[in-house]
């Protein structure tokens, strides 16, 4: 019988990505996805993340936990990879014996001739490569949404933060082509993708392998000519490469949609300097400054990290004064915690926890009461929202669809009579805000069904029930799974986003 898989995702958008490229070697290999039912599959994959702080007592917590299922199911295979494998390598193997295949960030494609090895030697499989093997997007890809797709452009990273792993785990920068990227972004839109996000460690350094600084903002131009792409977004950019050509081209295509994140990290010159971070306050609100003079109503949101080594009372406070000034639409803060093989991990004055979580706590609700201020200047006013799946938690109960306004905001709407479905286009009055998400309770003032929409209703017509699409054992759809970076396009069934004990 064909074997069975599921994928466990933990980390950023470029893990996610790469799981979708786990999927299609995989499916090329000749495995399926998981069935709904409560199957229980034949390989379970972890794609780790190194970043978070106790990220290996999560990974070992369920290791600990699959070592009696695989015990009760003879021929069951564990296999662990990202970033968390690149990092502890043998040790994996040696905490938890019952894995069968370690493989790191730069052979993700060795994965179904490691399971095959394991299985055939009856030993655990460790390959961990120091430099890139391929280019993950030459690889078969199975993509979790007929109407958005992730396009990395870049793998790597050139730039040393005290505080950040990702370049001893994903190396150093390596660029994709041009002419690759636009092909895969040109296949993408044809098979119906509206919106696409291009993807790299430090996206705007893109063109830095090829020595063409101005190669980012030359490629956002040329996405913008691609037929039928109605939505680009790009993550992340460092204020260290953000230039003004960039700018000017995000305002001047208008398929680049008016939203930016650019991590800030730390609003006091001094945490900055010890992060290794290459700007200072001024030059980032500088950078704002720009961006919102070519594009009025761009939202911006950004990173934070509290409590970084030797951050100081007026460290903190200057970083409130920041995030007063920058007025970010939304922030993703975080508590600092030290990552074994940082420079950060090993700096004196390390700030005590309860300090860490009040100053956290205060950076919350400070920025809180900015995304709510900001979100209520949108009552009354009419945005476009690309409907989306899963996006809200209580939709069931409210009666409500959800999807994302051109500026990133999440917008739950009613969509009254109207046959609305995820990859669809509505225009939505906006009649309450809170700090994180929009509300449209009115009557929808326009509906546009589109190429993706309908890939969404020809997968649920296909599934046998609520949710199941087009991708790999739904109905009689078949796999949708292409190489050479081109993936195919296709609504998954719930089965493909299955993980062990629940879904990712």
């Amino acid at each position: 019988m064909t074997r069975s898989y599921a994928i466990r995702t933990y980390g950023c958008q470029m893990n996610a990505h790469d799981s979708e490229r786990l999927a299609g070697m995989l499916e090329s290999a000749g495995y399926r996805p998981v069935a709904e039912d409560g199957e229980q599959a034949d390989v379970v994959v972890f794609n780790t993340c190194a970043v978070r702080e106790n990220a290996d007592n999560r990974l070992y917590g369920n290791l600990g936990h699959l070592r009696p299922v695989k015990d009760a199911h003879p021929g069951m295979q564990i296999a662990v990879g990202g970033c968390l494998a690149q990092k502890d390598r043998a040790e994996i193997v040696r905490r938890a014996p019952w894995v069968d295949v370690v493989f790191g960030t730069h052979n993700i494609g060795s994965l179904p001739a490691l399971l095959e090895r394991a299985r055939h030697n009856e030993t655990a499989q460790v390959e961990i490569k120091e430099s890139l093997e391929v280019f993950p997007s030459s690889l078969p890809a199975r993509r979790d949404s007929a109407y958005a797709a992730w396009v990395s452009i870049s793998v790597g990273c050139i730039i040393t933060c005290t505080f950040c792993i990702v370049p001893s785990l994903r190396g150093t920068e390596v660029d994709r082509r041009p002419g690759d990227v636009l092909a895969e972004v040109s296949a993408l839109a044809a098979e119906g993708v509206l919106e696409v996000t291009l993807l790299g460690q430090n996206v705007n350094s893109y063109g830095v392998e090829f020595g063409d600084r101005a190669a980012f903002g030359k490629l956002l131009r040329a996405c913008g000519e691609i037929d039928g792409l109605e939505r680009l977004r790009f993550t992340s950019p460092h204020p260290r490469d953000f230039t003004s050509d960039v700018i000017t081209a995000m305002a001047e295509t208008p398929v680049v949609c008016p939203q930016l994140h650019m991590p800030l990290q730390s609003g006091s010159d001094a945490v900055l300097k010890a992060m290794r971070r290459s700007y200072r306050s001024t030059r980032y609100l500088s950078i704002l400054d720009e961006v919102r003079t070519a594009i009025p109503h761009a939202a911006i949101s950004t990173d934070i990290i509290v409590g970084f080594p030797g951050e100081t009372d007026a460290d903190f406070e200057a970083t409130l004064d920041v995030v007063r000034a920058a007025r970010f639409t939304n922030a993703y803060t975080f508590q600092y915690s030290p990552r074994p093989g940082t420079p950060a991990a090993t700096l004196a004055e390390q700030v005590p926890k309860e300090v860490v979580t009040q100053r956290y706590q205060r950076l919350v609700a400070v920025q809180e009461e900015i995304s709510w201020e900001l979100n209520r200047e949108l009552v009354g006013r009419t945005v476009e929202v690309l409907v989306a799946e899963g996006e809200g938690r209580k939709d069931l109960a409210t009666s409500r669809r959800s999807g994302r306004a051109r500026d990133g905001r999440l917008v739950h709407f009613a969509p009254g009579d109207a046959k609305v479905r995820p990859g669809d286009v509505v225009q939505a009055t906006i009649t309450y805000a809170a700090p994180h998400h929009l509300v449209a309770d009115g009557p929808l003032v326009g509906h546009r069904r589109t190429p993706a929409g309908d890939l969404y209703g020809a997968g649920r017509s296909a599934g046998s029930e609520p949710g199941a699409g087009s991708g790999p054992g739904a109905g009689s759809a078949g796999p949708r799974v292409t190489g050479l970076g081109l993936p195919g396009i296709g609504r998954p069934d719930a089965r493909s986003r299955t993980s062990v004990g629940g879904t990712r």
